[in-house]
């Protein structure tokens, strides 16, 4: 679905992306408008599927997951069954924060935040044993340089 935004929508977005805990009025201000047309737009916006869930940003070192694992996985497995199950599996274990299909040599990357090594192992045993797969590898990120969720509008 392609959606059109003018400026006064990207402003407002952009806003929301910096702190969508402001109030209504401060966005407003900001982008040059009044409360109601901006509400207005952002419910649009909502309806639209431009705009997800609203949620907060947690700090995973401070509440002790201290390890980022990114685990390439390829399979030989195509079926719709085991696709179907490789899903549920990621679905079912909140470790996984994202899970990517690829192009190319690996299938299959995902991004695994855990406590430690040894609860990566555990979160790999239980994979593993859920669903075959052919290989797969995991990277230990030694330090995190950039995250962000915000698109560059």
């Amino acid at each position: 679905m392609n959606v059109r935004i003018d400026e006064t929508d990207r402003k407002i977005l952009a806003a929301l992306q910096q702190d969508a805990s402001r109030s209504l009025d401060d966005i407003a201000r900001e982008v040059g408008s009044s409360k109601t047309p901006v509400w207005n737009r952002i419910r649009k916006m909502r309806e639209a599927g431009i705009i997800g869930q609203h949620t907060v940003v947690l700090d995973a070192e401070t509440l002790g997951f201290e390890a980022c694992f990114f685990v390439l996985i390829r399979t030989s497995e195509h079926e719709a069954d085991w696709q179907a199950r490789f899903l549920k599996a990621l679905q079912d274990r909140p470790e996984v924060q994202e899970a990517h299909r690829l192009a190319g040599d690996i299938d299959y990357i995902l991004k695994v935040r855990v406590e430690n090594a040894r609860a990566y192992d555990k979160f790999y045993q239980a994979l593993i044993s859920e669903v075959r797969v052919h290989n797969v590898t995991a990277l230990l990120s030694m330090e995190q340089i950039k995250s962000t969720t915000m698109l560059p509008l």
